[in-house]
């Protein structure tokens, strides 16, 4: 699998993963980036595709320095599973 990358053109999050890709769409604002939404390809779904997404996303939120807004249900789901990412809701 490939690491995660921010395609600032489309405002979003890309992952390929075996000739398909999982994307997470954002928006920017002064204080903090927005997820409105995650998408997995059908035939990948269920094998934590959309997690390793949503963490990679954090990671690069984390390292620019923002904070991040959970708009869709995963992330809002991954952000409670894994507290480890808390710092970046606050």
């Amino acid at each position: 699998m490939t690491a995660v990358r921010d395609n600032k053109a489309q405002n979003r999050f890309e992952l390929d993963v075996e000739g398909a890709m999982a994307f997470a769409n954002y928006r920017v604002t002064p204080a903090a980036v927005i997820i409105t939404h995650t998408e997995t390809p059908r035939a990948l779904r269920g094998r934590g595709i959309a997690s390793e997404l949503v963490k990679g996303a954090l990671e690069l939120i984390r390292a620019d320095g923002r904070k991040v807004i959970a708009g869709c249900g995963f992330v809002v789901d991954y952000l409670r599973r894994n507290p480890e990412f808390a710092d970046l809701t606050g």
